[in-house]
């Protein structure tokens, strides 16, 4: 399988928005791109219809070309923690059953996108954590840090534990979650320093937007720097 892994240093710090700008900067380079988020726990019913709305956005940044099943192969309804909506749900989180869902997807694409949930180290069935997932996956890692205050520790322990499981953490892009944050040239500078920082190259700096779809953050990547980065 070709593709990353993104994950975030925390939950609803814009890892969906960041997978749908990369899918969708690499289908305007003309790539056949799958963007997966395995697992999604919180629906609202919609038309008669139980939807994910993150699921739903990458379905928009793909163009359609693949489904919310394939894109969302296991969307539970309750939002909370996905090992707890699956117990609430009586519908377990199998290993197997998820990779093998990833799988299905990814042979479909030249290249694949696949989202974390939540935080790097997210409980998803007993033993088995997203951490856990991304080792098995044994893609690049990408690192989506939410700007507010405590962001350097969060991303600092994040990027530990991503080296600490034998992974490459192959970027990490600056999302602006709290758009009064002070200071954030000095903790983008902390986070890029080579010898103290996370010792890999920053994608992009995503401010506040008021629609953030994946054109518009698409823009504030650093197009070149991911072409050269992904097609090797």
């Amino acid at each position: 399988m070709k593709g990353v892994f993104i994950t975030g240093t925390d939950t609803e710090i814009g890892k969906t928005c960041i997978t749908a700008a990369l899918t969708h900067l690499l289908m305007q380079q003309g790539w056949r791109v799958a963007p997966i988020k395995p697992v999604a726990a919180g629906q609202e019913l919609v038309d008669g219809r139980w939807i994910n709305e993150d699921v739903q956005r990458l379905c928009a940044a793909s163009a359609g070309v693949f489904s919310d099943a394939e894109i969302g192969p296991l969307q539970y309804r309750t939002p909370c923690a996905p090992h707890i909506a699956a117990a609430l749900e009586h519908w377990p989180i199998a290993r197997e059953a998820v990779l093998a869902a990833i799988g299905q997807t990814a042979a479909r694409a030249e290249f694949s996108v696949i989202e974390g949930v939540g935080g790097f180290r997210v409980p998803l069935a007993p033993g088995w954590d997203s951490a856990d997932l991304a080792r098995d996956l044994a893609l690049p890692v990408v690192l989506v840090v939410g700007l507010r205050l405590g962001c350097i520790n969060h991303a600092l322990l994040s990027a530990e534990a991503i080296r600490a499981r034998g992974l490459s953490l192959a970027s990490w892009v600056a999302n602006t979650v709290d758009a009064h944050m002070p200071h954030v040239a000095d903790n983008l500078a902390a986070l890029d320093d080579p010898v103290h920082g996370l010792g890999a190259p920053r994608w992009g700096l995503v401010p506040r937007l008021p629609e953030p779809t994946p054109a518009a953050v698409a823009a504030y990547l650093d197009r070149d720097r991911v072409l050269a980065a992904l097609s090797k």
